[in-house]
């Protein structure tokens, strides 16, 4: 692919990765991912962000046909993790930059990753500006959105934010801007990914460098993300500002998950008995089967939804596995705002609905009725146990969306 110019000399030089399924070993991408970076030509050159190290001929491909590598001056790393700064190094022994600068806890974490003896690296903080001839960047640290060392870069001349990994998706696409994107549904989709498996233990630091931006009076008409499209123009700048806001706020939605697990569709049939119950009340939901979605999937569809209910047999004195690990990973990311129940199975032993009632309450989920569990296969009475726990379930997520 070509360079791309995003506005008058600033580039897009990144690299689009089509071929990447699995998104840093623990979410997956199907859409694949991007690695963005942007080059700025003025009086002094600069160079935001590189890509993962494997990667780095494409990159250099794209920058030699903006500017010779030699001729930029200075290097900006807003976040030192490898997707973004693993080409660093070659991109120093190559450019020669006279600067290179990131946020105070970036330099840590940069001294941790290379051996930058003799790098020209210099630690900026918010409010400090940095000329390079016709425009000035300002920079403005991000603390944990979502690394210590996040920052973001701001040129009010060009009216562009480049952010980082605050406001990307995974998203391969030949598109480079939002508004190219014919399936605006789907592109809501990848954000929700992105948002809900990646940044949403941090959502209170969302809120405030959504409140700082205001505060700062930054006048934006693009933000430029380091993962997938660029959000051009007022009105899709708009739209990702809003959406970052009611991501971080997590008010309830008014949509139930039922996920679950199962060995011989006795937890399955109970899982399909309380989706009765939840239609029963006028709540949507989705019921999704562990073996046939990733946990991140899961908590991708949990961006819709605020009423979460998980189903497991008894398996080895616990829950099954799969099960185990969906709810070890949503409980880690720290979801707010939920109500749910558990439900199962069990041969003899029955621990399992006592364990998700315990994974219930420790991610502080609202439970408005008990547990439900049937030996071996769901009797009627225990079918009609499933049907109240989902209205239950419902009646209880519709009062807390009245609220």
């Amino acid at each position: 692919m070509k360079p791309v110019e995003i506005k008058k000399d600033i580039y897009w030089v990144g690299m689009v990765n089509f071929a990447s399924h699995n998104f840093h070993g623990y979410a997956i991408s199907p859409r694949g991912t991007t690695y963005n970076c942007y080059v700025v030509k003025d009086e002094k050159n600069v160079l935001f962000d590189t890509v993962q190290a494997d990667h780095s001929e494409d990159m250099l491909a794209r920058l030699r046909q903006v500017i010779e590598p030699e001729k930029i001056d200075y290097i900006v790393i807003n976040h030192v993790e490898l997707d973004h700064a693993g080409a660093l190094a070659e991109m120093v022994e190559v450019c020669k930059p006279e600067k290179i600068f990131c946020s105070p806890m970036g330099l840590k974490s940069m001294a941790s990753y290379f051996d930058i003896s003799g790098w020209p690296v210099q630690a900026v903080k918010t409010g400090e500006v940095l000329n390079i001839g016709k425009r000035n960047i300002h920079f403005v640290e991000t603390r944990m959105l979502h690394w210590p060392d996040s920052m973001f870069s701001y040129i009010p001349e060009d009216k562009l934010l480049i952010s980082n990994d605050a406001f990307g998706q995974n998203i391969a696409s030949y598109c480079r801007f939002a508004h190219e994107i014919d399936e605006k549904e789907a592109l809501t989709n990848f954000i929700e990914e992105y948002y809900f498996n990646i940044v949403l233990p941090f959502s209170s630091q969302v809120l405030k460098t959504l409140d700082l931006v205001t505060e700062l009076k930054l006048d934006i008409d693009m933000i430029a993300p380091d993962h997938g499209v660029i959000f051009k123009g007022q009105k899709d700048v708009g739209f990702i500002l809003n959406k970052y806001r009611e991501m971080a706020e997590q008010k309830p939605r008014k949509k139930a998950l039922i996920f679950y697990d199962t060995m011989w569709r006795s937890t399955e049939t109970l899982a399909n008995y309380i989706g009765c119950g939840l239609d029963q009340v006028g709540v949507p939901y989705r019921v999704m089967y562990l073996k046939n979605h990733h946990h991140s999937q899961i908590m991708t569809e949990l961006a819709k939804c605020s009423a979460i209910i998980p189903g497991s047999p008894t398996h080895n004195n616990g829950i099954m596995p799969l099960v185990a690990g969906v709810l070890t990973y949503m409980k880690g990311l720290r979801p707010q705002n939920l109500v749910g129940g558990a439900f199962g199975s069990y041969g003899w032993s029955g621990e399992s609905t006592r364990d998700l009632t315990g994974w219930l309450d420790a991610m502080k989920v609202e439970q408005p009725a008990e547990p439900v569990k049937c030996l071996f296969r769901p009797t009627k009475a225990d079918l009609e146990a499933a049907e109240n726990l989902g209205r239950k379930v419902g009646e209880a997520l519709i009062a807390k969306c009245e609220k």
